[in-house]
């Protein structure tokens, strides 16, 4: 006897009447080899979450170089304006101030940028918090909005004004749109897509439920497919591994949603993906 709590199985049997309950039947199963099994699939669905971050976050590499330099270059031109208005005779102190404090906010811009990056490559246990979904759509546009320019797509946004918020684990969320906004530019980025618009839009369902949807004028969802994109290793794609669009949906289900696809027209699809909803909170952090 070790004192160990175990998690078991507790099942009773009483004669039928009746019969006096002389005689009651109990069995234990012990449930540790099952629970063992249960948090070792959780680990392994947990790494090949990660591993399918790093993966996308690689073929994002040139476009988030690109969202880098952009604050770099600034930080540069706008030091360098600072530096000029301090040598004017009389120096012009507003203005070098006014430059400095551009070049400070660029400089945070391109730390939040290299932050939001290491968060999703780095391994780390899911979190659960409150989560703003304008603010998480925002997040995710800073790393893929370079990809959206480079294949001249039309980005609309129509995005909630009661600003809703949801409870989960950020990375995971981020993950989610950062899948279906790739796959609705890669869908866009075929020859004869024109003219190429992606939609992105967050609104309250009722009072107790949040929807994102992610639109595209892409090549569209084949006859009998719309089902199975979601399956494991069901792809349209060459080169896809045929993960993305599944791990999606289990993230989506572990926080209380649902994820789903329609054909959109004239062409195109609509993925779109409703969570709880949750109050504010009302003492943020930090």
């Amino acid at each position: 006897m070790t004192g160990e709590r175990i998690d078991v199985l507790l099942s009773m049997s009483v004669p039928p009447q009746p019969a006096k309950l002389d005689d009651v039947l109990v069995a234990f199963v012990d449930l540790r080899e099952r629970k063992a099994t249960e948090e070792a699939l959780l680990r392994a669905r947990e790494e090949l979450a990660r591993v399918t971050r790093v993966s996308t976050v690689g073929e994002l590499a040139a476009s988030i170089a690109h969202e880098i330099n952009q604050p770099l270059a600034a930080m540069a031109s706008y030091a360098g304006a600072a530096l000029l208005w301090l040598q004017r005779a009389p120096p012009d102190v507003e203005r070098a101030r006014d430059a400095v404090e551009r070049t400070i906010r660029e400089g945070e811009h391109a730390a939040e940028i290299v932050s939001r990056v290491r968060a999703l490559v780095k391994k780390a246990p899911p979190r659960t918090e409150p989560v703003e979904i304008n603010e998480l759509i925002l997040e995710v546009l800073d790393l893929t909005g370079n990809e959206v320019k480079r294949n001249r797509i039309s980005l609309r946004m129509r995005l909630s004004t009661d600003d809703p918020v949801v409870r989960g684990d950020r990375i995971q969320l981020q993950q989610v749109l950062l899948n279906l906004i790739l796959n609705a530019v890669e869908a866009m980025s075929e020859p004869g897509i024109s003219p190429p618009e992606l939609s992105i839009s967050s609104r309250m369902e009722g009072a107790n439920e949040v929807l994102v949807e992610v639109r595209d004028s892409g090549r569209g969802l084949q006859a009998g497919t719309v089902e199975r994109i979601f399956d494991p290793f069901f792809t349209t794609r060459p080169d896809g591994m045929g993960m993305g669009l599944s791990i999606s949906r289990s993230i989506v289900i572990a926080h209380g949603g649902r994820l789903w696809a329609t054909p959109n027209e004239p062409r195109g699809a609509v993925f779109q993906f409703a969570l709880p909803a949750v109050e504010p909170d009302p003492y943020p952090k930090g």
